[in-house]
């Protein structure tokens, strides 16, 4: 409930805002008005939900992540990396859930309920809190990313593994749990 509408606000808000400074203002627009179509969304998604999005919202909004992420790269707006880092807690979700899956070798198209987020609600921390935790784990990579993507390669690469180490010990956490 309210996550993918709340992220979806933040990851294409934190393109829009780079868009926006470069100059880049299709970009800015087409990230902006995805950012700003989620918040009405949000209210009517978030717990306890009144609507929910599906499979037929979120992969399109997976698809416009990873395809305006690609298209400020291209652009010079930041490095590949950034969109990944912006988008995190989500790419580091659905990859290590998926890895999981196809290690026990179960039939990927079925559903299932083992993604950390839905964990985290089984485990008693409720939707609400799950998704304010998700969104302030986006709020942290959204934050290093943009405050690192113009330094140093070191330091990039730094900010990238530090930022990838703390979200696999989220995981590790949740799966010791």
């Amino acid at each position: 409930d309210g996550l993918a509408g709340g992220m979806t606000v933040l990851g294409f808000g934190a393109y829009a805002w780079v868009a926006h400074g470069a100059g880049h203002g299709a970009l800015a627009m087409a990230s902006s008005g995805i950012a700003v179509a989620a918040l009405p969304f949000l209210l009517a998604n978030f717990h306890p939900a009144r609507l929910f999005m599906g499979d037929a919202g979120s992969v399109p909004l997976g698809f416009l992540a990873g395809a305006l992420g690609v298209l400020g790269w291209h652009d010079g707006l930041w490095p590949l990396w950034v969109p990944v880092l912006v988008f995190a807690p989500f790419v580091c979700d659905a990859t290590l859930t998926l890895v999981k899956r196809l290690a026990r070798r179960e039939r990927l198209w079925e559903a299932h309920r083992d993604h950390y987020y839905q964990r985290l609600v089984r485990m008693g921390f409720g939707h609400r809190a799950t998704a304010w935790a998700e969104y302030a784990a986006m709020a942290v990579c959204i934050a290093i990313a943009l405050l690192v993507r113009t330094a140093d390669p070191e330091l990039q690469a730094a900010a990238l593994g530090a930022a990838a180490l703390v979200l696999i010990a989220i995981a590790a956490w949740i799966d010791a749990s």
